[in-house]
This record gives C-alpha cells, sequence and structure tokens, in this order.
C-alpha cells in the first residue's frame, strides 16, 4: 500500500461537507459559483442515486464525491469522462491497495475488485444547442462495507468493499487523494490526444473481454460476445446476427 499521495493538481477545488442529500445535487447547487474543475466530496449522503435513478446506498466510511467541470465539445464527448473516471479509480485503487487487489472494469462505468463490484460512476449534464455548460461526475466507492444483496436488483453484480475484500482501510480523503491527480491526469491526455488512448487504456483493464455478456436496452435484451469499444465508447458485441453497436445498456455477465 502506498503510504504519500501523489500532488493534488493545482486547477482542481475541493470541498468536503459532513452530509448532503447527494453530492451530485450538492454540485448542482453549487455551479453557478464555480469557476474551476471542484471536487465535493461528503461524508454521509441522505439521498443518493445511481443509473437510472437507482437508490445508492453508501455506508459510513465509504467514499462518495462528485466532480463539477466544464469540458469543451458536445455530450457525447463529456460522457467520455465515464471511461477516464473509471481509468482514475482503477489507478486510485491499486496504488491504495497494492498487489493483492485485483482491478477490472465493467461497461459502461462499475469498477470490479477482485471480481465484485466496489465502485460505480454516474454522470449528469446540463446544457443546449449541443454544447455542455457543466458535466456532474459522481463517484460511489465501497470503502468500509458493500450493500446487503437483498438490496441489489436481480441480477446485479455481486458487491464487495476494500476492507471486506483486502483487509485494508482506506479513508475517503486517501481515497480523493488519490483520485483527483489520477483523473486530472486522464483529463489532460483526453483533452490533448483524444479518446484513442484512453479507449485502449481502458480495453486492457476491461472486464469480460471476448467473452459472452448480456446487454439490457430500455426496449431489449442482447447476447452476445464482447469485442471492443467503438470509437465512440460504445459496446461492441458479436451477436447471432452479426456485429452490433450499443450505446447505451445494462450489462450482466
Amino acid at each position: 500500500m502506498s503510504t504519500k499521495a501523489p500532488v493534488w493538481p493545482t486547477d482542481y477545488a475541493r470541498h468536503v461537507l459532513p452530509e448532503v442529500d447527494s453530492t451530485n445535487q450538492e454540485a448542482l447547487r453549487l455551479a453557478p459559483g464555480l469557476t474551476r474543475p471542484t471536487w465535493i466530496m461528503a461524508r454521509a449522503q441522505t439521498a443518493a442515486r445511481g443509473r437510472r435513478g437507482r437508490a445508492w446506498i453508501s455506508a459510513k466510511g465509504n467514499f462518495a464525491a462528485s466532480l463539477l467541470m466544464r469540458p469543451a465539445g458536445d455530450p457525447a464527448d463529456a460522457a467520455l469522462r465515464s471511461f477516464t473516471a473509471a481509468l482514475a479509480l482503477a489507478d486510485a485503487l491499486a496504488m491504495l491497495c497494492g498487489p493483492q487487489a485485483r482491478i477490472s472494469l465493467k461497461w459502461p462505468n462499475d469498477v470490479l475488485l477482485n471480481g465484485a463490484k466496489v465502485a460505480g460512476i454516474l454522470l449528469e449534464s446540463a446544457g443546449q444547442g449541443g454544447s455542455v455548460s457543466h458535466l456532474i461526475v459522481g463517484i460511489g466507492v465501497n470503502l468500509a462495507e458493500a450493500p446487503p444483496p437483498e438490496a441489489l436488483e436481480a441480477g446485479a453484480m455481486a458487491p464487495t468493499s476494500v476492507l471486506g475484500a483486502t483487509g485494508l482501510v482506506v479513508t475517503p480523503d486517501e481515497m480523493l487523494d488519490y483520485l483527483a491527480p489520477a483523473f486530472a491526469a486522464y483529463e489532460a491526455q483526453l483533452v490533448t490526444y483524444g479518446f484513442p488512448p484512453i479507449r485502449t487504456a481502458w480495453l486492457a483493464r476491461a472486464a469480460r473481454l471476448g467473452q459472452p455478456v448480456t446487454a439490457r436496452t430500455m426496449s431489449e435484451t442482447i447476447e452476445g460476445r464482447f469485442e471492443t469499444l467503438a470509437d465512440d465508447g460504445a459496446l461492441v458485441l458479436m451477436t447471432a446476427n452479426g456485429r452490433r453497436a450499443i450505446p447505451a445498456a445494462d450489462v450482466f455477465f
């Protein structure tokens, strides 16, 4: 386990709060007055949400934070931050947990620790006319405790925590100290070189690459072999009816 945190990125601000309804909601409220990318971390959340409005259960000692930023480009460009956030989480967890942590990435926005879900990412944006006025990258990490299996929807990934999987105690402050510099580095890479190197790095850590998966959209269920990511981040499956690019779905193993 690393003992010295990397240097905090100079262009990023940080707010730490004792309790909020959700860090994404707090970021939205603070957005008009913030002039640079800002991390908002809460030690407790009372109304956290996951993808598609699902409740996100965050026990005491777990990590809950949101990054408010104003990226250039359109909503599709902004959505690529789910990949940079996942890579930053993977790097931060690897540095904090050491070799006993086997970390992989599950499309579109989950991080797995030793094969079980340890973190999730929720992106929310606002704008008009094809531009993005702000983007909120919400991140939850089970540091101390995983939610009980009965609290999850049917077919969901088994949850885990850093403490349960590795025996290591990682505090939310330590998590943010490692996550923020990692995210800033990937953000700089994305802005400078575009999505291709991010795509390559993400695929190198992809869970179930080359294996059968099931993708469920709002209207259909698609089964196929996970081949790659498309140039825009879509999931590419080889199905019984040929290759299929899926821009949005929940994936089940």
